[in-house]
């Protein structure tokens, strides 16, 4: 069955260097012999030096030691070749001297793993990813080409390794089926928390999910709604912008625009995302790219002197001392805000990179190289502690430190035995750190709950801890270049940050502006421009009786129907009580009009009192004329009941006092017209008693009678249906005009009614008297009064439907007062006229002469 299995794996996998090499040590896992036509063979020329200690547990650790060479182009006929790796990288080699001390801790520790020594294997991986998934096969199936400790064959049942996400795929991916734990300490890309295809990854650094959030988070904090991206061209660049456009979705933030570069972007890759970021208008621009291609980009940003913009930093290029110290990149990057690996401090780390002496540790090849490369070959380290001994900002290696710390206590745990219930010789409950399984201690990964001895606790969540980062600030200093200020935290989604403690890019501690519009102010509302993303906009003053009391507010509300806006539309105030008042300038003119009117009536009254024994006076029924001047003072005064506050008792009388005060007016006009045709009726022969029905009594009861209609309309309409104050809503504005509504139109419409066929009877019988033989018929002056009063009666229907607020009000009274005025001038007029200045003719023969 097994022999089966190696066989069909054999068809499967590819023949090649690689693949050879994962059949042997899947091989070697079954305890089978695999026969090979073929040697494997090393794919391009890695380095072997490496750095170890035996132990009963080994732990196998991969770096990227050495600088990356260039690889020679060849076609694919033939495998890569690569040139040797050359210049040791000073901060790897400090990650590497991270596990050995954390590995040298452990095998201090009384309480963790005692009785097993743990061992450890170092290689480089020179950045190349054959070379870094090559390491890690001889590793975990023990390479023919690498020596063995003198105990016998050796194997690492675990990997600390993948200073990439890539590598981490790679290894995950070949590694899974063999379920060799590998816990990173660099690859963040979020797809590796996918325990379905990858269930043997671990990592101690965070997802780049948390660091994206957070820099969502710093645009929505410091509403930067107009943001530029330039991110590098593989998953970490393209996950990145996805989380961080996810999260600022809905929260008033665009992208301006989305530049790519790729590793070892050309110059004219350079010069277009620099030419793009200096004709943006974003001026915060966010950058997921590792850290030469920043420097590039940042280079070229000096050359052409754009000096104005604020970054945001990944993790990538953060914390690099690379651009800290370059002085031409501190003119445009002063100010940078950036989201970097969370540093901690390893108690006695420092202590120990001290004591790293070549004459002390002859078998460490990195530490010998570096010394004669870097130092001449001197044997004090005075010259390194700013360098090698630096400890003050440890990230990537404390990550390695907690991977050791995660992989010791899972050991612990599978290598713990059950004493109480075992006797002194039996151990079968007990695992030999010889015979470790890979599925075991993956699984007691899986559980593990960390304490290291500084007291700070870890635990995995599926491949992943919990995420912790620091945000830092990237500040000038006298000397020149930029230093590194710690400015707040990122604790899982829960962002801190010292904002007084910023320095941004304007060299102050204002918050630099980056929008495509500004933010609309309250009364405004926001509205799109047609083509261009949401964040810009142009503000729109709320209409009318609508506000918007927020910045940035998208719709204006509507106030309540009580309240309108206020003047700057941005609250909404109770309507102020509108009516028609005697203080306002209309209703003095209507009052001084009605007044007069009333005044002048009065003043007509005593003249035809004091000359009431004058035949002008007396020839034109001197009674039913002193009657129509009182009525017509009762129509002036009347309109002043239209004027004030509205209650239930005004709204009621002004009505009434309005329809039986003209009634009373057009029925002495219509009894004076009647008695003027009856006059002249009764000089026919036979027509004498005619004259018997037009005496005086009859006269004032036909004003009576006439009258006593209009008040039982009146009185039927005021008790069924009368007219109540009440506020009207229906014209909008800041006013609520206060009114009288008419409960019933029908009733209104009677009084009128009633008014209007008293008037056209007496215009029409007016009209046919007006010819008759006399130097003054009072009909002719009759039928010019009756003319205008139902002018102004029929044009005062439309205008009182159409008009406004109290402007109701003052039409009515218009019309009152209009009317009343036609009367008075068109009856009494001429007879004041005769009666004051035309005396000679007042007299009886003038008037009987004809």
């Amino acid at each position: 069955m097994k022999n089966s299995c190696i066989h069909v794996l054999a068809h499967l996998v590819p023949h090649s260097a690689l693949s050879l090499l994962l059949l042997d040590v899947v091989g070697r896992r079954l305890g089978l012999e695999v026969v090979q036509a073929t040697e494997c063979s090393h794919w391009g020329a890695p380095s072997e030096k490496s750095l170890s200690k035996d132990g009963d547990v080994i732990i196998g650790g991969l770096f990227s030691l050495y600088r990356i060479p260039s690889a020679v182009e060849q076609g694919f006929t033939e495998q890569p070749h690569y040139e040797p790796c050359t210049g040791l990288d000073l901060e790897p080699l400090k990650y590497s001297y991270a596990l050995v001390f954390a590995v040298e801790e452990i095998n201090r520790n009384k309480t963790l793993l005692p009785g097993v020594k743990l061992g450890y294997r170092i290689l480089d991986t020179c950045s190349l990813y054959p070379w870094a998934l090559q390491g890690a096969m001889s590793l975990v199936g023990g390479g023919n080409h690498m020596s063995k400790p003198s105990g016998g064959g050796w194997h690492v049942p675990l990997l600390i390794a993948a200073a990439s996400s890539t590598t981490g795929i790679m290894m995950s991916s070949t590694l899974g089926p063999l379920s060799v734990p590998i816990i990173s300490y660099l690859a963040s890309c979020p797809c590796l928390s996918d325990r379905i295809k990858y269930p043997n990854f671990f990592r101690t650094i965070p997802s780049d999910i948390y660091q994206a959030w957070a820099m969502a988070e710093l645009a929505i904090r410091f509403h930067w709604t107009w943001v530029g991206a330039v991110i590098e061209n593989n998953d970490y660049g393209k996950l990145a912008i996805q989380v961080f456009q996810e999260e600022v979705r809905g929260k008033g933030v665009c992208l301006d625009f989305i530049e790519t570069v790729r590793r070892d972007t050309v110059v004219s890759d350079v010069r277009r995302v620099a030419l793009t970021i200096q004709a943006s208008t974003a001026r915060v621009i966010l950058i997921f790219c590792w850290y030469t291609e920043v420097k590039k980009v940042l280079q070229e940003l000096a050359r052409i002197n754009v000096t104005d913009r604020q970054f945001l930093a990944s993790e990538a290029w953060s914390t690099s001392d690379d651009l800290l110290q370059d002085l031409i990149i501190s003119k445009v990057a002063s100010g940078v805000l950036g989201v970097a690996i969370r540093s901690s401090a390893i108690p006695g780390f420092e202590n120990y990179l001290r004591s790293l002496d070549p004459t002390h540790h002859p078998n460490d090849v990195f530490l010998r190289e570096f010394w004669q490369k870097e130092f001449g070959g001197k044997e004090s380290l005075d010259n390194v502690q700013n360098q090698l001994t630096d400890t003050s900002q440890l990230r990537v290696a404390y990550n390695v430190y907690l991977a050791v710390y995660a992989a010791a206590h899972a050991l612990h745990s599978l290598l713990s035995c059950d004493r109480g219930n075992s006797s002194r010789n039996d151990t079968h409950n007990c695992t030999s750190p010889r015979h470790i399984k890979p599925i075991e201690l993956l699984q007691h990964l899986s559980k593990v709950n960390v304490t290291t001895p500084h007291g700070e606790s870890f635990y995995f969540q599926g491949a992943d801890i919990p995420a912790k980062y620091d945000l830092v600030n990237w500040q000038r200093t006298p000397e020149g270049p930029l230093k590194l200020v710690l400015v707040g935290g990122v604790d899982g989604f829960n962002l801190r940050l010292n904002e007084s403690a910023i320095q941004w890019s304007t060299g102050s501690s204002q918050v630099p502006v980056s929008v495509c519009s500004e933010s609309c102010p309250p009364g405004t509302r926001k509205a799109n421009r047609k083509g261009e993303p949401l964040c810009c906009f142009d503000c729109i003053p709320c209409a009318e009786g609508e506000i918007s009391n927020t910045t940035g507010s998208l719709h204006c509300e509507r106030c309540p129907p009580d309240f309108w806006s206020n003047v700057e539309q941005t609250a909404c105030i109770p309507r102020q009580l509108d009516f028609l008042s005697f203080n306002e300038t209309l209703g003095i003119t209507l009052t001084t009009a009605a007044v007069s009117g009333a005044a002048v009536t009065t003043v007509v009254f005593v003249v035809f009192l004091y000359y009431r024994q004058t035949p002008m006076v007396r020839a034109n029924n001197s009674e039913l004329s002193f009657l129509l001047l009182v009525y017509l003072k009762l129509c002036f005064l009347c309109s002043l009941v239209f004027i004030g506050r509205p209650s239930v008792w005004s709204c009621r009388f002004q009505q009434a006092a309005f329809g039986i005060s003209f009634v009373l007016c057009v029925s002495c006009l219509l009894v004076k017209t009647l008695v003027v045709l009856a006059v002249f009726r009764s000089a026919r022969p036979g027509a004498e008693t005619l004259m018997k029905w037009f005496g005086p009594g009859k006269q004032r009861g036909s004003v009576l009678l006439f009258t006593c209609i209009q008040v039982i309309i009146c009185a039927t309409w005021l008790s069924l249906s009368p007219p109540e104050p009440r506020r009207d809503l229906g014209f909008q504005g800041s006013k609520v005009t206060l009114e009288c509504a008419m409960a019933s139109v029908v009733g209104f419409s009677l009084v009128l009614g009633y008014i209007g066929l008293l008037a056209c009877t007496c215009l029409l019988l007016a009209f046919f008297a007006r010819k008759l033989p006399d130097n003054f018929n009072e009909a002719k002056l009759i039928t010019f009064s009756m003319l205008i009063f139902c002018a102004v009666w029929v044009a005062f229907v439309p205008a009182y439907v159409s008009s406004p607020g109290k402007y109701v009000v003052a039409v009515e009274i218009f019309a009152i007062l209009a009317s009343s005025y036609g009367l008075l001038l068109c009856i009494f007029s001429p007879k004041c006229f005769i009666i004051l200045l035309r005396p000679e003719i007042n007299t009886k023969k003038y008037l009987m002469s004809r």
